[in-house]
């Protein structure tokens, strides 16, 4: 008993006390609890008592999904589950490494259906299986699958294909509801039915995105638009248009408020009272319409004379429920391909796919017939396609590929299907037989006849007490009583010609899209006697679809969900023991858990798995090369895959030396577990990771070898480019210097030879004749030799007296009034030998800038000493020049 310490419980005391006891059964061989045990294989003993306590225990623990083998059995909770459904959880299933280590469920399944396909492993195709009884939660479990493919088969890569999955995703969601409406209906033991059985192929390209879909259907119960049994209802689109019309819509189709429908809505009310809203909603004639229904057309006689017979009430009301079925049937026909002309994808666009099966499940009611016999017939051809494919196949095939098994007895439901459609007498037959015969036939006749030639079978049943005529079939499911009474006009479906040309002449368009007005559709006159063709009855026609699907499932790698009812209230946390082990016994699940736990559902071919897994010998520790061994490059080399058991044996011994793994070599085919296949799978995508790193190694040493070599080309292009451009370079300054010198040479021996023939021309002229000064005497050695240098540098002077930039102020005005020979105005400014004291005009060399002082040199442009002022004539040369630039008007 559990104390309270300061307001708390001592929990995490019981819980240690929980969690001790639980290692101390673990470590004593204790069982685990029944809620833990995720697969039935690990329930030990495997009875159905033991199978039995650990689906109740998980279901009462809201645990719903449990693994059982090679099948997945779904409890349905008969509540909502929100959280058990959601994006998040089936994205989480889909990046899981190993999904079978998380919980069971139903994305498990689909994950590994997905793989199958990416992995490429023959079949490719695959094909889920959901069975079970009315009400076990079918539909809701092939949606839910469809959201997980939808989900997973799009593209995160690539926006556009993306949006392509996206949309195809929601066609394919958004169509489930419009066929539920025309194809469900409420029924004694599930309120959502599905009257039809569908097949879904859900097309992935080869990037295994999804690119389409198409939607196939068997068997539409249509006899439910105009015959229900009590408790029973219609299908569900009648009851949604009369709760969500509108006003204008209910005037238009004739449903007023609170009025009561059926097809004859009152005893005393005549067949006119309805026809003519008929006739108005079907855009025909009333009268034409009213003459159809009660006129019936035979033609007789060696020149087909043509009479018309008056019906009978029964009559007339069996052609008024034909009429109501053909179209109701056309209508959903077409609506199914309406929903494959906007979800299909082209046959070039897709090249594989996963199909999902749901039909209806086993149905027992108090009042069976035709439509319950051939529902129970293709849950037994279901349930005979697992035998056979998990069951029988593989214990036998384990047998002949020469591993050593012991077989395990199963239930196998042949001669049931013996019963039902085997040959030469079978209950289809005789059935179908009764319909070519065209003669009135009794229901007690067709018990009798039943019974006559199938007695003794050991799986058809007798039930002598029966106020009715009938017959018992004993399926795998258990015991089906079917009345005969009807079963003959059910399965002859008849449809008068009549009433196909009367509703091509419907002015309805969606009628004339329903019954063109095609010559090659037109049916002839009803024949009569022994010009009657051969009837293809509704057996007929569903046992060929039967085998077309079944074809399917044998091309691909099927998988396996069976659905149980935990009881029939579809109330939740309820768990009725008797109608579970009913279920669990008709569908043999403890013999597929014994077959499980001990057989290998996985087979590969020699080729095959050497073709897929030879690589995990590279796996293998590295070893000294031996020149006898097979393999001297430390099993790098490929082989050819080999067939022989012996050299197979002999490669698998090195596979298994790199990756421990529980395989069986047979004869022809390897046969492994799921978890060897999910070990040899990631040891397969481990080597490849290798392979693939030491790709991008190679690519990434390339790579930066090529960039190096490129970045040193580029240098060396970029020194070659960068030395020419400095070599032009040169070329073009060399070039202007070169002209610059020669330039300056010519300027400067031109003045030169323009300064000596000044010079030599004034002094031939003053020269002799001039009487030297009294004051005058001879210079010493440097005054003469700096007379020398300012005889060189006297153009510098004048290029700076005549500058437009340069010195400014007095200092320009000095050098203009020394190069013009003018008297110096003020005794303070810079000395400045002038023409009174010195022949010859002066030559101003200034000094850098900042300096106030002033060298003055004689210039050598000398004319006549003895003259105070330069004559007009004896000015000549530079001197002219720098006369004129120095006038009043210049200066």
């Amino acid at each position: 008993m559990l104390q309270q310490v300061n307001g708390h419980g001592s929990g995490s005391a019981a819980h240690s006390g929980e969690s001790l006891r639980e290692d101390l059964q673990e470590l004593l061989g204790g069982e685990v609890p029944p809620q833990q045990l995720n697969d039935l294989t690990k329930v030990n003993p495997v009875t159905l008592e033991t199978v039995l306590r650990c689906l109740q225990a998980r279901y009462m623990a809201d645990t719903f999904y449990t693994n059982a083998g090679c099948t997945l059995v779904a409890m349905n909770p008969f509540k909502p589950v929100p959280q058990l459904y959601s994006p998040e959880l089936m994205r989480e299933y889909h990046a899981a490494s190993q999904p079978q280590t998380l919980k069971p469920h139903i994305f498990t399944v689909g994950e590994q259906t997905y793989r199958n396909v990416k992995s490429l492993i023959e079949p490719v195709n695959q094909s889920v299986v959901v069975s079970g009884e009315s009400g076990a939660g079918k539909t809701w479990t092939s949606r839910c699958l469809m959201k997980f493919y939808a989900v997973v088969a799009a593209s995160p890569t690539s926006w556009e294909s993306h949006k392509v999955a996206e949309r195809i995703e929601q066609r394919i969601l958004n169509s489930n509801p419009v066929m539920e409406a025309f194809g469900n209906a409420c029924t004694l033991r599930n309120s959502n039915s599905s009257r039809f059985g569908k097949f879904i192929q859900l097309q992935l390209n080869g990037a295994q995105q999804m690119t389409g879909a198409a939607v196939q259907t068997y068997l539409l119960e249509k006899t439910r638009v105009a015959c229900q049994a009590p408790s029973e209802r219609n299908f569900h689109i009648f009851y949604q248009i009369y709760k969500g019309a509108h006003a204008e819509e209910r005037v238009r189709w004739r449903l007023p408020e609170g009025a009561a429908f059926s097809w004859l809505p009152h005893p005393e009310r005549t067949l006119e009272g309805s026809v003519g809203t008929s006739a108005l909603l079907l855009g025909l004639p009333e009268d034409h319409l009213l003459e159809t229904l009660q006129i019936r057309t035979i033609r007789a006689g060696r020149g087909q004379q043509v009479f018309q017979k008056p019906c009978s009430q029964a009559e007339c009301n069996t052609r008024r429920d034909c009429l109501a079925k053909l179209v109701y049937a056309r209508l959903f026909d077409w609506l199914v391909s309406v929903i494959n002309s906007s979800i299909c994808a082209a046959p070039d666009s897709w090249t594989t796919f996963i199909g999902l099966l749901d039909v209806y499940g086993f149905e027992s009611f108090p009042n069976n017939s035709l439509e319950q016999l051939c529902i129970n017939y293709a849950n037994e051809k279901l349930q005979q396609h697992f035998v056979a494919h998990y069951l029988r196949a593989q214990q036998e095939e384990y047998a002949v590929e020469g591993l050593e098994w012991s077989f395990v007895s199963y239930q196998d439901n042949q001669p049931c299907l013996d019963l039902i459609e085997g040959s030469p007498v079978s209950i289809c037959s005789l059935i179908n037989e009764e319909c070519r015969l065209n003669r009135p036939s009794s229901a007690a006749q067709l018990q009798t006849r039943i019974e006559s030639a199938l007695t003794g079978h050991p799986r058809l049943g007798h039930d002598r007490l029966s106020p009715e005529p009938s017959f018992i079939v004993l399926h795998y499911a258990g015991p089906v009583r079917y009345r005969t009474a009807g079963l003959v006009e059910k399965n002859k479906d008849p449809v008068p010609p009549e009433l196909t040309r009367l509703l091509q002449q419907s002015q309805d368009p969606l009628l004339k899209v329903l019954f063109p007005a095609d010559p090659e559709d037109k049916s002839q006159e009803e024949p009569s006697g022994q010009n009657r063709a051969p009837v293809l009855t509704v057996v007929s026609k569903f046992k060929a679809s039967l085998e077309q699907l079944l074809q399917v499932l044998h091309g691909t790698t099927p998988h396996y969900i069976r659905c149980i009812k935990p009881n029939s209230q579809a109330q939740a946390q309820i768990f009725h023991r008797e109608e579970v082990l009913s279920q669990l016994e008709a569908c043999g699940l403890v013999e597929t858990i014994h077959i499980s736990a001990a057989g290998f559902p996985i087979r590969v071919s020699h080729r095959n798995f050497m073709e897929r897994y030879q690589l995990l010998r590279r796996l293998r520790p590295a070893i000294t090369p031996s020149p006898h061994g097979p393999y001297p490059d430390g099993g790098r080399s490929e082989c050819p895959p080999c067939t022989e058991p012996a050299t197979l044996q002999g490669l698998l011994q090195q596979i298994l030396h790199a990756l421990p793994a529980p395989l069986h070599c047979g004869r022809t085919k390897v046969f492994m577990t799921d978890s060897t296949l999910e070990l040899l799978e990631r040891g397969r995508a481990q080597v490849l990771e290798q392979c693939a790193r030491r790709i991008q190694r190679g690519w990434r040493r390339h790579r930066c070898r090529t960039q190096a070599r490129r970045r040193w080309a580029a240098v060396l292009i970029q020194a070659a480019v960068r030395s020419w451009l400095t070599r032009k370079h040169v070329q073009q300054l060399h070039a202007a210097a070169t002209v610059i010198k020669r330039a300056w040479r010519e300027w400067r021996i031109r003045m030169a030879f323009l300064a000596s023939e000044e010079l030599d021309g004034v002094e031939e002229k003053h020269s002799p004749h001039a009487p030297c000064s009294p004051g005058s005497s001879p210079l010493p050695p440097a005054q003469t030799r700096l007379q020398g240098a300012i005889t060189r540098l006297w153009p510098l002077g004048l290029a700076l007296a005549n500058a437009a930039v340069g010195v400014h102020g007095f200092q320009r005005k000095l050098v203009v009034f020394a190069c013009l020979q003018l008297p110096v105005g003020s005794p303070r400014s810079c000395a400045v030998q002038t023409a009174q004291e010195q022949a010859g005009v002066l030559s101003i060399r200034a000094l850098p800038q900042g300096s106030i002082r002033f060298h003055c040199r004689k210039s050598p442009l000398r004319y006549a000493d003895t003259c105070p002022g330069p004559s007009p004539d004896s000015v000549t040369g530079f001197n002219q020049i720098l006369l004129e630039r120095h006038r009043p008007g210049h200066v």
